[in-house]
């Protein structure tokens, strides 16, 4: 019998007695992993937040900019505020010497914003003003040689009498008159030649005057100064710079000249009367309604353009509508004038119908 124990068993048995040797080392109960707190949550649930406060916020952006509540007879289009542009140009071809404004400066009508090189034309004006000293000098001496020869003349005119009764009396011949008629003719061609020469230095004064006039324009068209009060938007060139005649060296805007222009559907541009009254309220100061009037009701209906939005569709035709703020408003706050500013423009349809309590408008913008 120990013989048959000590023999060997077969493969398969041994591979069972293996097996459940392995199982009695593997103990009773198998611990639980714990899933580990990631990055990738903390993003999801940063993103979940930021959506939900991204709504809040968009949704009380709504609320404080939506259109208000309008009575029938109001119509509204968005719009941005803008102003007059003038460029201030130069009228010859030259290097500018001086600029005295920037971009954002107020300036006042008149006020001088640069200079263009002028050396050739101061000295051209010289020239001109020392022909006109020359021209007066030329004047002077003939009216002086005109004296002369009407002295001259007077005193030929005297002989050739005294000639004459001197032959009806005997005592001269009459070769002695024919002498003293040709000294008379004489004197008096000499006085008209000095006559002459009179008028031809004034001719000469004249052209000389208008040549000093000439060249003082020029200097003073090449001083650049604001045509208007208003405010300079763009500076264009700088000192040293060669422009051409019409060259660009500002462009500012006139202050005095503030509008919006909107676009409406023809059921209600048909409505809006030019000189009627309009109301402008911007997005920057959405409290204050800025009274305006109707300036310009476009004739012909036109696409409304891309960068204009209305409740309309893009592809309805609209009409221009402008409503023109008084200047007489914009002079006490001219520094406050922004061009480019957002903002949508109030319409009477019907003039019985009253502006609401929000549009009614302010004693000043």
């Amino acid at each position: 019998m120990r013989a048959a124990e000590g023999a060997a068993l077969p493969s398969s048995e041994k591979r069972d007695l293996a097996s459940d040797q392995q199982r009695n080392k593997l103990p009773a109960v198998m611990p639980i992993s714990r899933p580990k707190s990631t990055p990738r949550r903390w993003l999801r649930i940063a993103l979940a937040l930021a959506v939900v406060i991204g709504g809040a916020g968009g949704g009380l952006y709504y609320w404080q900019h939506r259109q208000p509540v309008l009575p029938v007879g109001i119509a509204f289009g968005n719009g941005r505020i803008e102003a007059e542009e003038i460029d201030i140009d130069t009228k010859f071809a030259g290097r500018i010497s001086e600029i005295s404004a920037d971009a954002g400066d107020m300036v006042k009508a008149g006020q001088v914003v640069a200079r263009m090189d002028t050396r050739d034309l101061s000295a051209s004006l010289k020239k001109s003003q020392s022909a006109v000293a020359q021209a007066q000098r030329a004047i002077d001496e003939a009216n002086a040689n005109v004296v002369q020869q009407t002295s001259m003349a007077l005193l030929a005119r005297q002989e050739l009498d005294r000639a004459t009764t001197l032959v009806q009396k005997g005592y001269q011949t009459q070769e002695v008159v024919d002498q003293r008629q040709q000294s008379l003719d004489a004197a008096a061609a000499g006085l008209k030649a000095a006559q002459f020469r009179v008028v031809e230095s004034e001719h000469a004064m004249e052209a000389s005057t208008h040549d000093v006039e000439l060249y003082e324009v020029n200097i003073a068209d090449n001083t650049l100064v604001a045509p208007k009060d208003g405010r300079i938007q763009y500076r264009i060139a700088n000192i040293g710079e060669v422009l051409p005649a019409g060259g660009k060296v500002f462009t500012t805007l006139d202050i005095s000249y503030v509008y919006m222009d909107v676009y409406l559907p023809t059921t209600e541009a048909g409505k809006v009367k030019i000189g009627s009254d309009a109301r402008i309220v911007l997005d920057a100061i959405p409290q204050l309604a800025i009274p305006a009037k109707v300036s310009f009701v476009a004739t012909q209906a036109q696409f409304t353009p891309k960068t204009v939005e209305t409740q309309s569709e893009r592809d309805t035709l609209m009409f221009r509508i402008r409503a023109k703020i008084d200047p007489e408003r914009l002079r006490a706050h001219a520094d406050r004038v922004r061009s480019g500013l957002p903002g949508i423009s109030y319409f009477l349809l019907d003039p019985k119908i009253a502006w609401p309590a929000k549009l009614q408008g302010s004693a000043g913008p």
